[in-house]
């Protein structure tokens, strides 16, 4: 891993950034695209790593509490030069490591990268099986109700 990147959470300055991630990531069939007063309104909910050097950042992910005792990892995106280091490991655990200290029991993610996930110790699960409130952000979704992404659920504190 490039010694120059530093895991931080986002602040202000970095959401056009985000932005244009996930904008990339959506364009590659990845993930899901979110508009930008939505990352504005969730900038807190992100870690990024920052090149301390280049004044660029690598890449990024965000966990979403959602009720009491679950939270979704999502928004995961890493630039594709900085590829293959293991910031997207390193990414999904610090959300892992901040549900834990919410004391929450478990971490979900929905995703077309069943792969990457299941390393990370997600299991594939039916969607149905999620509470209900997950969805108030699929409503607005362009695959609303045709979604193909996977649910993949990891048990936290057992």
């Amino acid at each position: 891993m490039n010694n120059n990147l530093t895991l931080r959470k986002a602040v202000i300055t970095d959401v056009k950034t985000i932005h244009q991630f996930l904008l990339e990531a959506s364009a590659e069939g990845l993930l899901l695209p979110r508009p930008l007063s939505d990352l504005y309104n969730h900038v807190r909910e992100f870690f990024v790593f920052d090149d301390r050097t280049n004044g660029w950042i690598a890449g990024c992910s965000a966990l979403s509490v959602i009720w009491e005792d679950i939270a979704e990892v999502r928004s995961l995106f890493v630039r594709k030069d900085c590829r293959k280091q293991g910031l997207g490991d390193k990414l999904v655990e610090a959300c892992i490591e901040e549900a834990a200290s919410f004391g929450l029991n478990k971490i979900f993610t929905l995703t077309y990268q069943e792969d990457f996930f299941s390393q990370a110790g997600f299991k594939v699960i039916k969607k149905e099986v999620l509470p209900n409130k997950i969805w108030a952000d699929c409503i607005n979704c362009a695959k609303f109700p045709d979604c193909d992404e996977i649910a993949m659920l990891r048990e936290l504190n057992k």
